[in-house]
């Protein structure tokens, strides 16, 4: 499968499935390209469908004696342009969304819509922060895994619990070293310049990011689209693949 040189020369692997409209999913702290299978699957007979692996995620390089989350844009751009991909939507989850919606702004060129998955692509603006704040801080009472999936999921779903928390094991990368992701983050009027459309996709139940901070959101970012699947939790992409791959193919349809 490929690997890319990103802009300063860390290798970045990624893989390209399928054929269609272009569709990158952008993985999230505890994810690396694999972490998408029920996505591939499901879309592929639609969609060009290529999933990435940030650096200190899954094959990419790990080298790195630390790693800063601001670098990710430019490891999405380095792909965006080996496959020569234009008018792609950017599907990012939680932290992969902030990497997405970088990317974007940097290169609208190739990027026609980013889907904000379970988080605000790390929007600057005082009173999200706050909002994304109060959240973060009923979060953290929660165990770790009781904020990402479902206690029914965990009960159900034992093996693919399991194969969820074994994803992260694949990783050097870690969550305290990518807090500066969404330092110095977008503003609501440089997003509207760029053109690049912008939808919300939100679960219902996110123990993470609540419906009601991401409804403030869509209403202050004007022009952009807000989707919330029903009974969702924050992996939304994992726990219910079948809505989560609806919302996407909906999404990507309508750009």
């Amino acid at each position: 499968m490929p690997v890319v040189s990103s802009f300063d020369g860390a290798k970045i692997y990624y893989e390209r499935h399928g054929s269609g409209p272009a569709i990158l999913f952008v993985h999230g702290s505890g994810g690396h390209h694999a972490a998408w299978w029920q996505q591939v699957a499901a879309l592929r007979d639609r969609f060009t469908v290529v999933t990435v692996d940030l650096r200190g995620f899954g094959k990419s390089d790990s080298s790195m004696s630390e790693f800063d989350g601001q670098d990710f844009p430019g490891d999405l751009i380095a792909v965006l342009d080996a496959e020569d991909l234009r008018d792609v939507l950017l599907v990012g989850q939680s932290i992969g969304a902030v990497a997405a919606l970088r990317a974007a702004l940097k290169r609208p060129d190739r990027v026609r819509g980013v889907a904000l998955g379970h988080s605000l692509g790390g929007l600057d603006h005082p009173e999200l922060s706050e909002l994304v704040a109060a959240d973060r801080s009923e979060a953290v009472k929660l165990p770790v895994l009781d904020r990402l999936l479902s206690r029914r999921f965990q009960e159900e779903e034992p093996a693919r619990t399991f194969l969820f928390q074994q994803m992260g094991t694949f990783n050097v990368a870690k969550m305290a070293d990518l807090r500066n992701l969404s330092v110095n983050g977008p503003a609501i009027d440089e997003i509207v310049a760029s053109g690049v459309q912008v939808w919300f996709l939100a679960g219902e139940t996110d123990a993470v990011l609540s419906v009601a901070t991401v409804r403030r959101a869509h209403e202050l970012l004007k022009g952009s689209f807000l989707k919330i699947v029903p009974g969702a939790p924050h992996s939304m992409y994992w726990e219910s693949p079948s809505l989560y791959n609806a919302a996407v193919a909906e999404i990507r349809e309508a750009l």
